[in-house]
């Protein structure tokens, strides 16, 4: 998938080095079939036209119900087709995360974190999260803390302005980046998905969007570094977080 995951647990039982293994098997199936980056994946041929949803692996159809149902929640600020090309990297991220929390549950575990390129799923806590600051390499935007979260961020400062806005076709450059913190319930398949989205629409419309979905928070870090966030994020915000919060 293009990126890294890794994984704490606090509870290690006798299982833990072979759920790890499944882990590692569970994923590069993942990669192996929705790899943007591989030609031979399904998800690059069923964009060529080589291969009909029903010739892909079962979990092609799932994702593409995901995508389109996170769609309808987005107004369409999400998209499987990002600039046209079937690409549903927004969803499968986060879900491959849920994958590897799921099988550690499945196992006895209870106290872990799950991260894949950003996205984060705990089980047990609290825990802390630390949100990259966009603007400042190698500080810290945020802290956050709790029981249960799940959180992502989408922003700039990595791969530059590569959201796309799926009303306008052009790259969204409202917000440097977005972090959205949701408690347990929702998994952060959906709220990767979620983040991607509220990206792409802008700060004003993202974080009134934000307000009305229950359970979900939201950080976000104007391109002049300001710092703008929903009512409810600072129960999420540890009192020994950065000293540059405000």
């Amino acid at each position: 998938m293009g990126t890294v995951f890794s994984i704490a647990v606090r509870d290690p039982g006798p299982d833990t080095p072979a759920v790890f293994r499944d882990i590692a098997d569970r994923l590069h199936r993942i990669d192996a079939v929705f790899s943007t980056y591989r030609a031979d994946s399904d998800i690059s041929r069923l964009d060529r036209g080589e291969l009909g949803p029903e010739d892909c692996a079962p979990e092609v159809r799932d994702v593409l119900a995901a995508c389109r149902q996170t769609a309808e929640e987005t107004d369409g600020y999400f998209t499987e087709r990002p600039g046209g090309r079937l690409d549903p990297s927004g969803w499968v991220k986060g879900w491959a995360v849920e994958e590897a929390a799921r099988l550690l549950r499945t196992a006895g575990s209870r106290q872990f974190c799950v991260s894949g390129g950003g996205d984060v799923q705990t089980a047990g806590g609290p825990w802390r999260i630390g949100v990259a600051h966009p603007l400042r390499a190698g500080r810290l935007a945020a802290v956050l803390g709790g029981l249960g979260l799940a959180a992502a961020t989408s922003g700039t400062a990595e791969r530059g302005p590569h959201i796309l806005n799926p009303h306008t076709g052009r790259p969204a450059t409202g917000l440097a980046s977005l972090t959205l913190v949701t408690g347990p319930g929702i998994g952060i398949a959906r709220t990767d998905a979620w983040t991607t989205a509220a990206f792409a629409m802008g700060p004003d419309r993202a974080l009134a969007w934000v307000c009305g979905r229950p359970g979900v928070e939201a950080l976000a870090v104007l391109p002049d570094g300001t710092k703008r966030w929903t009512d409810g994020l600072p129960r999420h915000l540890p009192p020994s977080g950065p000293a540059d919060w405000h």
